[in-house]
């Protein structure tokens, strides 16, 4: 070969080498210059993260990120604040979805207003039930149950179900005690019936309240539909990317399932299953059932009501009502019987339990099933008050409490006045976080705003948006803001069995994650309150 040959051979190695330098591997997305909060072991940050088929690929600065990966699509994070995607670890997503069509309670300060807003909702909405959710008679001066029959004086002839705040009570007319067969006779195991004046009308707690509730006729599936969809915009807005929905029948399960693959329904789900036959043989005895945004694979019962009803079980009396101690909803065989069936088919099991004795008596019933290297992650749900010398079982035994601060920032002003000096070991998030070393967060919404922020700041600071009380109520409890962030975000995913694909900002892991405002692990207690979500993104996919 001559020397041109040779130079012009020479130059086409070049450049084929020049251009394999420069060649950058190809990503569908790719983050830059943010503060991105990873929340992996060592809860390191970085500025830049590249994903592709909907899981990040890698993550790392600026220049080690867009010198080695191209995309189609760049975000310039503009040094805001980027976490994982939130994660609430028990909700009423579906619940809420319906609340968003009903009568809303929440924040009435009195009576009167409470049944203002009944009465212009009737207006609006003039057939059928008057459903709502959200009233609580301890934010009013005299702290009493609204009036069953002013109730009935005002709706005589339209049924009446208006749902406590907590969901554990609810307020009914005489026209909805007809339709459901009550009278001065009626009684029902696991509930209570405090009749109004000539039983027209009145309160029903826990199991009670299902007389009412299952002669209701059932939503239609476009009403379902809008809820689900309802639910899902809101809960992108404040960067919930995955919802723990506590109690679901198999047609909802189904309903949800057909979205998702539609493309309709985005929101990624973890599914507590409602212990009914159709559930139990379709999901428990089949095993687990699991596709990229939901996961069944646990059941949901309840031992015991609510503290602000008077239904949690407790292990002595009220300090403000001393002939109840609460209620045990089911007979006791009932909750074995599940425990056993949940082990048998390697399902796990959920349990609501508020009060002291409800706790302890659950914690045993766990035991006889659980030990601590199973790692069944059998999870008591709100775990909110503990008699001191039972903490120590949900160590032992690997139980894991899950709880939800905002409770204790809305119980604080009167749940002294139904506990006395037990409130000492209620709402104990720091010592159950002790217990196995992590602890998952979530709202119990509707029965608490949707925001993780309000979550995060309830965890924290143990104040509310005034400020009070001075230094935080019982603030040895609150937890620090690293264990905030992990209890929204990885250790909610753990309490699902999905830490190894969500919860965290790492190569391998869903691409789920939000862009913030604010930087929650530094800003001052008062701006979490006013923190705003810019960007919620699922899978890489920005849905808000």
């Amino acid at each position: 070969m001559n020397k041109t040959g040779n130079l012009i051979l020479s130059s086409i190695l070049l450049l084929i080498i020049f251009n394999a330098c420069t060649m950058k591997d190809k990503a569908d997305l790719i983050l830059h210059n943010g503060v991105v909060y990873t929340v992996d072991t060592a809860f390191s940050t970085a500025e830049a993260f590249a994903v592709k088929d909907g899981k990040i690929i890698a993550i790392g600065t600026n220049d080690e990120i867009l010198g080695k990966y191209e995309a189609d699509s760049m975000i310039d994070a503009g040094g805001k604040y980027v976490y994982p995607g939130f994660i609430d670890a028990h909700c009423h997503f579906h619940g809420y979805g319906l609340t968003l069509q009903q009568v809303d309670l929440r924040g009435c300060k009195t009576e009167d207003e409470f049944f203002e807003r009944v009465v212009e909702f009737a207006e609006s909405h003039p057939d059928g039930w008057i459903e709502g959710r959200g009233w609580d008679q301890n934010d009013w001066p005299e702290k009493e149950f609204p009036s069953g029959a002013k109730m009935s004086e005002l709706f005589p002839d339209r049924p009446v179900y208006l749902r406590r705040i907590d969901g554990h009570a609810a307020i009914v007319n005489a026209k909805a005690m007809e339709l459901a067969g009550i009278n001065e006779n009626t009684t029902v195991a696991g509930g209570l019936i405090h009749f109004s004046d000539d039983n027209k009308g009145g309160i029903l707690v826990d199991m009670a309240m299902d007389l009412v509730s299952n002669v209701i006729p059932e939503e239609s599936e476009e009403q379902s539909r809008l809820a689900l969809l309802d639910a899902q915009k809101q809960c992108f807005a404040v960067g919930l990317t995955t919802v723990d929905d506590a109690g679901l029948h198999n047609n909802m399960v189904h309903l949800i399932d057909d979205m998702q693959k539609a493309g309709e329904l985005k929101m990624r789900m973890y599914v507590m299953l409602e212990p009914d036959s159709a559930n139990i043989e379709e999901y428990v005895k089949k095993g687990i059932y699991s596709t990229d945004r939901l996961n069944v694979r646990s059941v949901k019962i309840y031992s015991d009501g609510a503290l602000g009803s008077r239904g949690a079980w407790l292990l002595e009396p009220y300090s403000d009502e001393p002939e109840s101690v609460g209620l045990l909803l089911k007979d006791s065989a009932y909750y074995y019987e599940m425990a056993k069936l949940c082990s048998d088919n390697g399902f796990q099991l959920n349990v609501h339990a508020i009060g002291d004795a409800a706790n302890q008596f659950m914690l045993t019933v766990f035991s006889m099933y659980n030990e601590r290297h199973q790692d069944k992650r059998w999870r008591i749900e709100h775990s909110q008050v503990i008699a001191e010398r039972d903490f120590d079982l949900f160590g032992n035994y690997g139980i894991i409490p899950s709880v939800q601060p905002t409770h204790a920032t809305s119980d604080m002003y009167w749940a002294d006045e139904r506990l006395g000096e037990r409130i000492a070991h209620a709402y104990a998030y720091k010592r159950l976080l002790q217990q196995n070393g992590w602890l998952p967060l979530g709202t119990d919404f509707p029965v608490e705003e949707i925001s993780p922020f309000l979550t995060f700041y309830a965890a924290v600071f143990r104040i509310d948006a005034e400020g009070w009380p001075e230094g935080g109520f019982q603030i040895e409890d609150a937890l620090t803001r690293e264990e905030a962030m992990k209890g929204m975000t990885i250790w909610a995913a753990m309490s699902n069995f999905e830490e190894d694909v969500k919860g965290s900002i790492e190569p391998g892991k869903y691409a789920d994650f939000v862009i913030v405002d604010t930087d929650l692990m530094n800003c001052k207690a008062e701006d979490v309150l006013t923190a705003k979500v810019l960007q919620t993104y699922i899978g890489g996919d920005r849905v808000y």
